[in-house]
């Protein structure tokens, strides 16, 4: 019997796979205008910040001589800008100077100058590489500012970034509390009061006014707006740009997040939290009070990840803070720490959320069986083996259902030469055809579906995976074998150029995960082939699939070459298992000879009563099969 050739629907059906496979390498290719574009924005935005310093030091000087002389044309001066804030001025806080306060997790430094955090380093943690001697600084050399711009009772518009706070640190037992208060007279301020306790990632952070009914405008709420632009801290650029989002809760526990692109925006209302994440460190600010509406904005600075190495994202926050009885009173917190699961949910405020686990499902299984059974073996042994024994267990637990498979494809394996048979002598009659196929499997008591529903259980196992690892803080900086870092590349070659879509490096975990899906796909494609009979009119699946025994271990090698090394761990193991439990159920377990037999018991047996979708699936093909035969006698 001739081998049938590639018809129409196979060479569309390879066409479309190739077409997507194209679309998704070059979807995210640097466009030059783009870059020009990006160039030209950055160039603006420091001439435009430069003049904006020139003048919050002219400012600044003047503020400073009179603090130092009390020099009263100066004072007349400041007043005239400053009007009751020119308080301020006057007092020796007036300067440039910094309070510290730290425990054994975080160390903060706050300005006297605006009143809000200019530094904010994670103790514990090094950024890039294990041993780099650089800690993770998720504030410093001014990326990031906060302020409040002040409406005034005589129409000024004062902007709290650029006034002088008085510090005042004190303890209250082993609590440091630092109040920042910006002075319009004796007793009327706005503080800022920050409250650090032991071994906490989180700081209490409390915004009051008092005796500024008279001062300020308080017909309208005042905007707060906190700006961050967040320091790569990993070792690939483009996979930290892929996890760097900016998070928010609103509503009732509801959680979203801004877009990731260009420039993103969104405007949620009674906003409970909004986070700034990066890859594995998040800076976030929570309200007990929710803000009424907010503006979050998310823009991208990775244009060109050759030249862009230094910033990730860009972040920007506007929320209004509304009084009562004329004042302002807010109990917030800010948030300085690892993108941790266990530590985010432990605080028993949704911070967890900010963790990409999934939607559905997916999230179910990785907060449910993932993240407890990862968690419990890596407490006990390293985090590599911890991977290895995870997938182990979660492959045998899955076992029964690639059995279940396996059974089906053996089964119609069997069936294929009596289909074959069908399809000759029905050949003419392609409705006929489908009609007597569907009752041999039915007398044979086969679910041609079967083999379908196993797989598909077994699907959102696999998202969750893509969901978790790249997610799971504890790979961070975790070494094994060759990988000095599991939640990164594993590379063992550095190229001395850049290959488009690859890289400038070669991961090997990638390569041995492309080889065993190379393996496993030879091993179960042919059964796959001898299982399912060609159907009139659909792509020759015996074809495509020989294309994709190639093109899937080519994809493994493109697209995880950049991942995490343990991702590609996970799947190297969990494709050498599978390959096992196949070969031991294929050699030891399932009787080709057995399974035929017991197919010919049941085709003696009373047919089995057709399920809904077959009773539904055999009726549309009788009515096809009558208006087919009244259309042949019109």
């Amino acid at each position: 019997m001739k081998e049938k050739k590639l018809d129409l629907n196979s060479i569309i059906g390879f066409v479309l796979i190739f077409g997507i496979l194209l679309w998704i390498m070059y979807q995210n290719k640097p466009d030059e205008k783009a870059i020009a574009a990006e160039k030209a924005q950055k160039e603006l935005v420091i001439k435009e910040a430069k003049a904006k310093e020139l003048s919050d030091k002219t400012l600044a000087t003047a503020t400073v001589a009179v603090a130092a002389t009390g020099d009263s044309t100066q004072l007349a001066q400041i007043q005239k800008t400053l009007g009751n804030f020119a308080y301020s001025a006057t007092l020796p806080s007036a300067k440039a100077t910094y309070t510290t306060i730290e425990n054994e997790f975080v160390k903060l430094k706050i300005a006297n100058k605006g009143g809000y955090i200019v530094s904010a380093t994670l103790k514990n943690f090094e950024k890039f590489k294990k041993g780099s001697g650089q800690l993770v600084e998720l504030i410093k050399d001014n990326n990031s500012d906060l302020n409040i711009q002040l409406l005034t009772s005589d129409s000024r518009t004062l902007n709290t970034k650029d006034l002088y706070f008085e510090p005042t640190l004190t303890k209250v037992g082993a609590d440091q509390i630092l109040s920042m208060k910006l002075k319009a007279g004796a007793n009327e301020f706005l503080e800022y009061k920050y409250i650090l306790k032991p071994k906490e990632y989180m700081v209490g952070f409390d915004l009051r006014s008092q005796g500024l009914n008279k001062v300020l405008n308080t017909a309208k709420p005042l905007d707060l707006e906190w700006n961050l632009k967040t320091y790569r801290t990993e070792k690939s650029i483009a996979y930290e740009d892929r996890y760097t989002l900016l998070n928010y809760e609103y509503g009732d526990e509801k959680f979203n997040y801004v877009g990731d692109g260009k420039d993103k925006e969104e405007t949620p209302e009674n906003v409970k939290f909004i986070a700034f994440k990066q890859h594995f460190f998040s800076t976030i600010l929570l309200t007990d009070t929710p803000f009424a509406k907010s503006t979050l904005k998310s823009h991208k600075l990775v244009v060109d990840e050759k030249v862009d190495t230094t910033f990730i994202k860009q972040f920007n926050a506007k929320v209004p803070l509304a009084f009562t009885n004329g004042e302002l009173d807010y109990k917030m917190n800010w948030y300085f720490g690892p993108s941790d699961y266990k530590t985010l949910n432990d605080y028993n405020k949704n911070l967890e959320k900010i963790i990409p686990l999934g939607w559905g499902i997916f999230g179910w299984i990785n907060k449910f069986v993932f993240i407890p059974l990862f968690g419990f073996l890596s407490s006990y042994i390293a985090y590599g083996i911890a991977i290895i024994v995870f997938t182990i267990i979660i492959k045998i637990a899955m076992s029964p259902i690639t059995y279940k498979s396996f059974l089906s494809q053996a089964k119609m394996k069997v069936l294929k030469p009596e289909i074959a048979e069908l399809g000759e002598k029905f050949n003419k009659d392609p409705m006929k055809k489908q009609q007597e196929t569907m009752k041999l499997y039915n007398k044979a008591g086969v679910n041609p579906m079967a083999g379908c529903i196993p797989a598909l259980i077994q699907l959102p196992f696999m998202y969750a995976s893509f969901q978790f690892f790249p997610s799971a803080f504890e790979l961070r900086q975790k070494s094994f074998l060759w990988a000095d870092d599991l939640s990164s590349f594993d590379q063992v070659v550095k190229l001395p150029f850049h290959v488009p879509l690859y890289g400038d490096h070669i991961s090997l975990f990638p390569i041995l995960a492309a080889i065993a899906i190379f393996f496993y796909m030879k091993m179960t494609s042919g059964d796959q082939q001898m299982a399912a009979p060609q159907q009139e009119g659909m792509p020759d699946m015996a074809k495509m699939m020989k294309y994709m025994i190639y093109i899937s271990p080519l994809m493994m090698l493109i697209f995880f070459n950049s991942y995490g090394a343990g991702l590609s761990l996970y799947n190297f193991i969990s494709n050498l298992i599978t390959i096992g439990i196949m070969f031991v159920i294929k050699n030891y377990i399932v009787d080709s000879d057995r399974i035929h037999a017991q197919i010919q018991q049941n085709k003696l047996k009373e047919p089995k009563k057709q399920g809904k979708f077959q009773q539904k699936l055999q009726e549309v093909m009788e009515q096809a099969e009558a208006q087919k035969a009244k259309d042949k006698k019109k």
